[in-house]
């Protein structure tokens, strides 16, 4: 790997409290020393006592220790801000290196300042995502954990951030490194056999070998899938589109839910010709929620470009809301429309019950039956809180997803582990026919390969840029 110091600011953008420039690398403690002025040798030099040789070659930094002092450009010979410095040596540390954090005042002009001097000083600028790479590649964390790391940058709840943290504490890598365990046993054995052809049977127990296939790898790894299936709407929320006839409420139902005026809301129809995301948390569920262009027949080339955005919202969301005016009857137009989303899971959202009474609210076929209905008021918030529950049963039944000791791996994992999962089906099945060892030992090496590529012990360099490019520049 690079020998390079890298170097980036830890905080976001703006005016804050603090701001956090950090180094990881073999240079860090050097020019740490280079540029930070501690508070006690400065009180020492006003007594007129000298610094120890110790203090000026920076080998007096104490690992996993705070400094106060200040940040000063030897070459202007002025102070740039007042500072705590931590310093965490190799290898106990986020990347296996030695880590440095300034932790200056949260002004941005300092800030940068400091970043500028660290790297005038022999460091570089990270790339996205690069300090957590190093720690992959330092051995600190598998890749499994790596990606949990942008999970909990990225969570949206308080049950996605459950979930990445138990990603991060290794709940998938150790599932899978039992796996990968048996099957690499399993070759062994395979190739063993392949040695010595005449105690095959002794060696790899066809029976024996299906049963365990079946219970410790073909199981195990279906039921990682089916969680990903599952789960992940935890980690990219759940995707609701609200459609509708123009001025049916859609663009004040997503103002109720937010809770803020996010849409332009007025009495002319087809106000919004464009689709408008907001994301919220409803029982701990992250939802996001889209507001679509009204659907209808019209001749407007922009309000035809928002319908056509309408129907992609619809076929990638998974679940709709199909809104209706309380006090107006069902139109064609109302009938094209569920014909349009009766494929996807809908609830249909009855609006401007403040409107109507219980004798001349609008009528809904018997055929619509069999979709969940909710009866609210957007400009009131009249069963808005129904509409959410109803949302998460919905969407999730009975039982909402109790994540507690949940695996829930990623898009790229589950592809992974679906190939791994193939591998060892085909296992299985050589075995029960009595192929050639020789076969059954390529599907093993392909599984374990698989899996490999999950934790990260046998990925490509490619692979790895795409993933730590998701990161931003400071993790």
């Amino acid at each position: 790997m690079e020998n390079s110091t890298i170097a980036a600011i830890a905080t976001p953008g703006g005016r804050g409290g603090i701001g956090i420039i950090k180094l990881s690398g073999s240079k860090a403690l050097s020019i740490a020393s280079a540029i930070f002025s501690p508070a006690e040798a400065e009180r020492q030099a006003r007594a007129g006592q000298s610094r120890s040789s110790n203090e000026e070659s920076g080998n007096g930094f104490k690992s996993h220790r705070l400094y106060y002092g200040h940040i000063y450009d030897p070459e202007k010979g002025r102070v740039l801000d007042e500072v705590l410095l931590s310093v965490m040596k190799a290898p106990r540390s986020y990347t296996r290196e030695d880590v440095v954090e300034i932790n200056a005042h949260g002004g941005q002009v300092a800030v940068n300042a400091i970043l500028e001097l660290v790297l005038r000083c022999g460091a570089r600028l990270a790339d996205p995502g690069e300090f957590t790479k190093r720690a992959f590649l330092n051995g600190r964390i598998d890749l499994t954990q790596a990606e949990a790391v942008i999970d909990i940058i990225n969570a949206r709840t308080a049950k996605s951030l459950f979930m990445a943290a138990g990603q991060v504490s290794g709940n998938l890598k150790s599932q899978v490194e039992l796996i990968r365990a048996y099957l690499i046993e399993l070759l062994t054995r395979t190739e063993a056999g392949l040695d010595f052809p005449d105690e095959v049977a002794e060696i790899v127990d066809p029976r024996t070998a299906i049963a365990e296939i079946q219970s410790d790898v073909i199981k195990p790894l279906q039921n990682l899938i089916q969680q990903h299936v599952e789960g992940n709407v935890l980690r990219d929320g759940l995707k609701v589109a609200v459609v509708g006839r123009p001025n049916v409420g859609k663009s004040s139902l997503l103002n109720r839910l937010v809770q803020k005026e996010r849409a332009i809301v007025t009495a002319l129809p087809g106000t919004t010709r464009d689709t408008i995301e907001e994301t919220l948390n409803i029982k701990g569920y992250p939802v996001v929620l889209v507001d679509t262009a009204g659907l209808h027949t019209t001749d407007d080339p922009i309000e035809i470009f928002g319908i056509e955005k309408t129907i992609e919202s619809i076929k990638r969301a998974d679940l709709v809301l199909f809104m209706v005016e309380a006090n107006c009857a069902l139109t064609a137009e109302d009938h094209k429309i569920i014909e349009l989303v009766k494929s996807r899971p809908t609830i249909s959202v009855i609006n401007k019950i403040d409107l109507v009474n219980e004798d001349n609210c609008v009528d809904i076929p018997d055929d619509w039956a069999s979709i969940d209905c909710v009866r609210i008021s957007a400009l009131y918030g009249h069963g808005v809180d129904l509409l959410k529950e109803q949302i998460v049963e919905t969407a999730f039944g009975q039982n909402p997803i109790d994540i507690e000791d949940r695996v829930i791996p990623n898009l790229r994992q589950k592809l992974l582990l679906e190939d791994g999962l193939e591998a060892t089906q085909a296992i299985a099945r050589e075995l029960e026919n009595g192929l050639p060892m020789e076969l059954i030992a390529i599907h093993l090496q392909d599984a374990i390969e698989a899996l490999g590529q999950v934790l990260g012990t046998s990925v490509k360099v490619d692979v790895l840029d795409q993933i730590f490019s998701r990161f931003c520049i400071g993790k």
